[in-house]
């Protein structure tokens, strides 16, 4: 150790290890019970590796837009981290560092959560031992993980429910309200590269973790210098449940009761092609779409539950390659419709068949828009928004989502609430309209249909529509709290199936849209940045459009600029909307663009929003719109460029 002592002294004081990065290795090392914690940290100092131990070490994980994220294999696979090897070819230990997900980072963050969740259900003047849900997806080290924390949760007296294999995110937020349970955790890190895996934590509503809640379990994960612990003696401790397929029916059932028109399916569903990209998503959807009556065939090849996601540069739906694989099989079998989900299954992209027998993507505002619309018009057709109830009736959208939805919504006379990005705003409100249902009238309200918690709301609070990010995600229940891509393909196929109804193909329905209320186009651009250095640059960057804002665009001047980081927003409900590391600005002619720093990636995102006028020639309008949204991106990217360079 004085050797390894020796080395990080004289890389700090030449400047190649930053202070935080020695400080973190000392914290680690004087925690840790890994058997290679400090041959791993040795191995890259002696190699001079100090890139890789900055790049580990700069910080300690802290809860994000998602949760915990970050690499569990490293740029660098150190020998005494690769040991025998793993599944899949992964490494036999995860990447040892303080910002890496790691049993270090993983059994501290499940002890805080425990520690903080039981000190809550004592509040409440119970002796009860809490119950805890625990799910994971297809990512190296997600099993091992749940396994580790579900022996956490016993050892310190609580119950845990742990799901027998991989499951979908949205299952575990729904278990957590069907067992109601007081916490709940899945080792996911959604849509990310193979390298990464996280830890997202839920409360007693099925939601992620808001304030006060996020902070006072991060207070406590940060007082663990370890992670160690003391078992609770044998009669203390908790049990241990399993979660398997009697619960899937359960969840599926529920599922299928958000269809608006089932009789839609009589005729047939949609000819579907699914990929769940190798994830969790193919358990759920389906057998799901198969029972509403839809013909679904899989991409053989990404059926496959493998962390290295070996057939896609990305497991994001996001990304028009990752659906490459399963838009040539629809050509080849003629389908309709191509559904893809990322590997835990709370984002799905989509691509559609044109009267001209082409397929076309469509980006998550399309999608989205799409869904409220329909939803909009169908429960309006239905009654059950009508003049009596539709000012209790709202759609929830974040900023950063295609204003064309805000547009729907108003023409229904439904009100739309913006919120910041990370669907768990989206979950807080919806957990507000069910606490607005007087006490006496919600008592059993987990348990109810639909129909009857849909009455409630209409009369007593405010009914959800539907709500969705641009990101490829989307609700329309509240008994998940997080979005919901098993649901999203059903509400899609439904879609599909109205259209088929009135001899339409999905793309006439799109561009019926824009010329009602004009062609919306929005853009999405990053800039990455990895590492302690990218961090650095990133945060450097973000805080400049801050101090420094633009003033004109592409010939366009900024108009207005609306600051998040201040925390003096009011959303369209009067609630304070908290500081935010997001700039919007606004230019001439209707188009904005908004900045914000990635909670999850080494990333800055960039939002571009452009809109036509009402029935205008749609193609034109597209084109033009686009034209002007790729102009406006090479400014600010160029603009970006400059700020980091002179930083």
């Amino acid at each position: 150790m004085k050797q390894l002592d020796t080395l990080l002294q004289d890389a700090v004081a030449t400047g190649q290890l930053l202070p935080a990065s020695r400080t973190n290795i000392n914290l680690l090392l004087s925690g840790t019970t890994s058997p290679i914690a400090a041959a791993a940290i040795a191995e890259l100092a002696e190699h001079g590796e100090w890139n890789e131990l900055n790049d580990r070490f700069y910080k300690t994980l802290a809860f994000g837009t998602g949760g915990l994220r970050g690499r569990t294999i490293g740029s660098i696979v150190t020998s005494a981290e690769q040991g025998a090897g793993g599944p899949n070819g992964r490494p036999e230990f995860p990447c040892i560092g303080t910002a890496c997900m790691n049993y270090f980072n993983v059994g501290r963050a499940m002890q805080g959560l425990i520690i903080y969740v039981k000190r809550h259900v004592a509040s409440q003047g119970t002796d009860r031992k809490p119950r805890i849900v625990i799910g994971h997806d297809t990512r190296h080290f997600s099993r091992d993980f749940a396994e580790y924390c579900a022996k956490i949760t016993t050892d310190l007296g609580c119950d845990a429910y742990l799901f027998d294999a991989p499951r979908a995110t949205p299952e575990i937020s729904f278990a957590i309200r069907e067992l109601n349970a007081d916490t709940g955790i899945v080792l996911t890190a959604s849509h990310n590269p193979a390298h990464d895996n996280g830890f997202k934590a839920y409360f007693d509503d099925g939601a992620q973790l808001v304030p006060p809640h996020d902070k006072g379990v991060i207070d406590e994960v940060n007082r663990l210098a370890s992670e160690a612990y003391e078992p609770l003696p044998a009669d203390l401790r908790g049990t241990l449940s399993e979660l398997g397929a009697k619960f899937d029916r359960i969840y599926m059932d529920r599922l299928k009761s958000i269809t608006l028109q089932p009789g839609l399916f009589s005729n047939g569903g949609a000819k579907v092609v699914y990929t769940n990209l190798h994830g969790t998503g193919g358990h759920i959807i389906v057998p799901l779409l198969r029972e509403i009556g839809c013909d679904v065939a899989t991409v053989a090849s990404q059926d496959i539950q493998d962390g290295r996601f070996p057939t896609v540069k990305s497991p994001n739906p996001e990304n028009s390659e990752a659906l490459t694989l399963a838009i040539d099989q629809a050509n080849a079998s003629g389908a309709d419709i191509v559904i893809a989900t990322d590997p835990d299954c709370d984002r799905m992209g989509v691509a559609v068949r044109e009267a001209s027998g082409n397929m076309r993507l469509l980006t998550g505002n399309q999608v989205g828009s799409l869904l409220a619309w329909y939803r909009c018009k169908t429960m309006t057709e239905l009654g059950w928004i009508n003049d009596a109830t539709r000012s209790h009736a709202v759609m929830i959208k974040t900023f950063v989502t295609s204003q064309l939805q805000d547009a729907i919504g108003h023409r229904y006379g439904i009100e739309v609430v913006n919120v910041l990005t990370g669907f768990k705003y989206i979950a807080q409100k919806l957990g507000k309209y069910e606490e607005a249902i007087p006490a006496a009238k919600r008592s059993n309200y987990r348990t109810m249909t639909e129909e009857a918690t849909r009455a409630l709301r209409l009369e007593y609070s405010r009914f959800f529509v539907f709500g969705g990010e641009e990101s490829y995600g989307y609700l329309a229940q509240d008994f998940v709290r997080d979005k919901d891509a098993n649901a999203a393909a059903l509400l899609f196929a439904e879609l599909a199936a109205y259209a088929a109804s009135i001899g339409k193909t999905i793309p006439e329905l799109l561009d019926e849209l824009f010329s009602e209320y004009g062609v919306h186009l929005e853009m999405g651009k990053s800039l990455v940045m990895e590492g302690a250095d990218g961090a650095a640059k990133i945060a450097a960057l973000a805080k400049s459009y801050v101090s420094s804002p633009m003033t004109e665009v592409h010939g366009m001047k900024v108009v207005a600029v609306r600051d998040f980081t201040k925390g003096d927003m009011y959303d369209e409900e009067g609630d304070p909307i908290p500081p935010s590391d997001m700039i919007f600005m606004d230019l001439e002619g209707g188009y904005s663009f908004a900045v914000r720093p990635s909670g999850t990636e080494p990333k800055i995102k960039y939002y571009f929003f452009g809109k036509g006028n009402p029935g205008e020639d749609v193609p034109s309008s597209m084109n033009a719109v686009q034209v002007t949204l790729d102009a406006l991106w090479k400014d600010v990217e160029a603009d970006a460029v400059r700020r980091t360079n002179n930083a």
